[in-house]
């Protein structure tokens, strides 16, 4: 995975909890992942996993218009299946 690609994922994953409003441990509980993978994440130690991201996908999409900026910014169309 590209430098680029690996500061997006960090990027998307800070913004997508801050704007849910939710501390990294209940981040982690929502997505099934521990405290530390997600600290992990936004700290770019690691990147999530297909799996994972499939998941921080559907939840952006639950959150309807606010989720939509980041659909776009994120993921691509032909990624997200996503319509503007």
């Amino acid at each position: 995975m590209s430098p680029t690609k690996r500061l997006e994922i960090l990027d998307l994953i800070r913004e997508l909890r801050q704007q849910l409003n939710l501390s990294q441990k209940q981040f982690a509980a929502k997505l099934g992942v521990s405290f530390k993978t997600v600290n992990r994440w936004e700290n770019g130690h690691t990147v999530p996993s297909r799996l994972a991201l499939k998941l921080i996908e559907e939840m952006i999409r639950q959150m309807g218009e606010p989720g939509k900026r980041l659909l776009n910014q994120y993921f691509s169309e032909a990624e997200s299946g996503y319509d503007s």
